[in-house]
């Protein structure tokens, strides 16, 4: 019989203060963000917005960082700490721990912050579904997910009849966990969490991170899929296991990206120009420092960035057992050659493609009408604006400093989808 530390395991329900803490959306989190499409409640933003920005001048404007608690925040919170942003001439306000995706959004809107980490899918929403000018100009890092089980569960078909977690609707983990539960002949569903699905059916339901390893110690979920370093946070309190690394479904997929007001990439372009420089220089030296920026980001470490500790996060980035994760199967790909976590910033439109396309594929709950009008092609070039990782990428070495291609094309590669989609680095973003 196992014995569950649900002690250690409950320490993590309460990271966050509030009843919806933690990095996932609730309802009501839906329910306010949904909010933000409607003139009434985003016009007073949007003028508190422009208000905030009109009160700097040029590169004057302080680098004001909102953050989630999860590792996908760690360039912005490196390149902080690290000072690197006051190296490329600008200043640093101390970062903002936010406990919502829905907080977040809505003090980027505002202006109370001004450069944001924010979920890939999530940044579709935000510019075309609530009509908020902003685009992303740079990835955050790749891979750094997983789908985490109770100890009994062997297979993805074990889920069925079951149900599982996710962080968000508009998330890469619930659109790749989808593609695995179709992979094995599994339909996701949406019901309430008392609800018993059929046993060909996964009932998906979003939790806040912060409570989906109690949770799963508790049985009112059979799994999750997050970022980390909750799986890691569940294999060691001996709660769960890691059944696939998202990474290890679509190699070296975005999850989060650096997202920024379009007013500022207009009227800012130098500051822009200089906050994606220093984030570039982070992820490198991140991916150089792995132990050192496990020990800065943690609740031990100077700057106390996360309430996470050292063994924790020092799993996730400095990670060392990826080899027993290929020899026990959890693995499926040995040759695709990742890290559980890693960094590089390039926003590779073949992905931003694939992804439109993905998502469309994806149950998600709520008015979704805007993804119907989305054209692939245009959406990699309107989301996404790249002159300003490319020119940081040149002062850092050039692409291959990261191990990219120097023109930077990629093929996408997925489980589900064996087409392989090229991305052209002579469109004009």
């Amino acid at each position: 019989m196992t014995i569950i530390d649900t002690s250690m395991a409950s320490r993590y329900t309460h990271i966050c203060a509030s009843s919806d803490c933690g990095c996932g959306l609730t309802r009501r989190d839906m329910l306010r963000l949904g909010a933000l499409a409607t003139a009434s409640v985003a016009a007073p933003l949007l003028s508190a917005g422009d208000a905030r920005a009109q009160a700097f001048k040029g590169d004057d404007q302080p680098v004001k960082i909102g953050y989630l608690p999860i590792t996908d925040a760690t360039p912005l919170l490196v390149a902080h700490g690290r000072k690197m942003y006051e190296a490329e001439g600008l200043r640093a306000e101390a970062p903002r721990l936010f406990r919502s995706w829905a907080q977040i959004v809505e003090a980027f809107v505002s202006g109370q912050v001004n450069v944001i980490h924010l979920l890939t899918p999530a940044a579709l929403w935000v510019r075309y579904g609530s009509k908020f000018p902003a685009k992303i100009v740079a990835w955050n890092h790749v891979n750094g997910s997983a789908l985490t089980v109770a100890p009994s569960i062997n297979s993805v078909a074990e889920l069925g009849g079951r149900t599982v977690a996710i962080p968000f609707w508009y998330s890469i983990h619930n659109v790749l966990l989808q593609q695995i539960l179709r992979a094995n002949n599994l339909v996701a569903v949406t019901r309430s969490r008392d609800a018993q699905p059929a046993p060909n059916e996964v009932n998906l339901i979003v939790m806040p991170p912060a409570e989906m390893v109690s949770a799963l110690a508790a049985g009112s979920i059979a799994g999750f899929i997050v970022a980390d370093p909750f799986n890691a946070a569940a294999e060691i309190a001996g709660v769960g296991k890691v059944l696939r690394f998202s990474g290890d479904v679509w190699k070296n997929h975005a999850c989060c990206v650096t997202f920024l007001a379009e007013r500022d990439l207009v009227e800012r372009p130098e500051w822009a120009q200089r906050v994606t420089t220093a984030i570039v220089k982070a992820q490198l030296w991140t991916r150089d420092n792995q132990t050192d920026a496990a020990r800065l980001l943690s609740n031990s470490g100077d700057g106390r960035y996360t309430p996470h500790p050292l063994r924790t996060l020092t799993k996730v980035l400095a990670a060392t057992d990826y080899t027993s994760y290929e020899a026990s199967g959890v693995v499926h790909h040995k040759g695709w050659a990742q890290r559980r976590i890693d960094f590089q910033p390039y926003p590779f439109a073949s992905y931003t493609e694939e992804l439109v396309r993905a998502i469309r594929q994806t149950k998600v709950e709520g008015d979704t009408r805007f993804l119907e009008a989305l054209d692939p092609k245009f959406v990699s070039g309107d989301l996404v604006d790249d002159r300003f990782v490319r020119k940081s990428l040149t002062a850092v070495g050039g692409p291959q400093v990261f191990g990219l291609p120097a023109d930077l094309l990629r093929k996408e590669r997925s489980e589900e989808h064996t087409s392989e989609l090229q991305s052209h680095s002579g469109i004009s973003y």
